[in-house]
Parts: structure tokens; C-alpha cells; sequence
């Protein structure tokens, strides 16, 4: 039974570091398109949101863009991202930045490494206080009730 009491912090530990390895991952995605100088006129092919939530529980909803430009290597690339401008809708052509590779990395928002890294910085804290307090857990546990 006492099992319980390491297993869900452990759970909520993992699941906190994924989700910081993949704060980490896309802030270096988008750090490496904005210094890679290569930019391309975007059609906009699509607009559409998401929402999570609701019953009893705030709705969140999430705009989402489907962008399509040519690479200068020719290939043309579709791709889709999240929280992009309200204003921008379906037909409208976008300045994109992108970085070449068999797996384009592209993103039609303007460069803010400041304001990236300063998104990314207050993500980390948010997720290792967390995990910090998933481990003071544990190890309060098993030193005052396991003893």
C-alpha cells in the first residue's frame, strides 16, 4: 500500500520533465529557425481552433494556422502551428523563418528571442517547482512514515 506514495509522484515527476524536455525542444526549434535568415513567403491554407475544457471546467480554445511555402531547394512544405495572430486568415501570405534539413522546421512568428526565452525560463521554473515538490514528497514520506 505504501507504494502508492512513491508510484503517483514518480508519475507526476515523469510527466513534468516530459513536458519540460519538450518546452526545451521547441524553443530550440524556433530559436534555430529565426537564425538560420532563411524566410519564405506562407500561404495561409487553413485557420481552425481547438478547445479543451468544459462541463464544469473553463474552456480553452487555441487557434491554429496551416501555413504552405517553397523551401529553396524547391520542396514545397505544409505545416501547422498553434497560437498564431486572430487577424491572419485563410488566403493571407505570411513572412515565414525556416531552418533546411530533411525536416523543415518553420514558423510564421516574428523573432522574440527574449520573449522566447523568457517564456521557456518561466515554463522550466513552473515544471521543476514540481518536481521538486514530487521528490520533497517522496522523501518526507519515507523518512517520517517508512522509518
Amino acid at each position: 500500500m505504501d507504494d502508492i506514495f512513491y508510484v503517483f509522484p514518480g508519475l507526476i515527476a515523469a510527466g513534468a520533465l516530459f513536458a519540460a524536455y519538450r518546452v526545451v525542444h521547441r524553443s530550440a526549434q524556433l530559436r534555430r529557425a529565426w537564425n538560420s535568415g532563411l524566410t519564405a513567403e506562407a500561404r495561409c491554407l487553413r485557420t481552425f481552433t481547438t478547445t479543451q475544457g468544459g462541463h464544469d471546467t473553463a474552456v480553452r480554445t487555441t487557434l491554429h494556422h496551416v501555413y504552405e511555402f517553397r523551401a529553396r531547394d524547391g520542396r514545397s512544405v505544409r505545416f501547422e502551428e498553434q497560437g498564431g495572430p486572430a487577424t491572419v486568415v485563410e488566403g493571407d501570405v505570411v513572412t515565414v523563418h525556416y531552418a533546411p534539413g530533411p525536416d523543415v522546421v518553420a514558423t510564421a512568428r516574428r523573432p522574440d528571442p527574449a520573449g522566447a526565452a523568457a517564456a521557456t525560463l518561466g515554463s522550466l521554473v513552473f515544471l521543476g517547482a514540481i518536481v521538486a515538490f514530487c521528490v520533497a514528497f517522496v522523501v518526507t514520506y519515507a523518512s517520517q512514515f517508512r522509518a
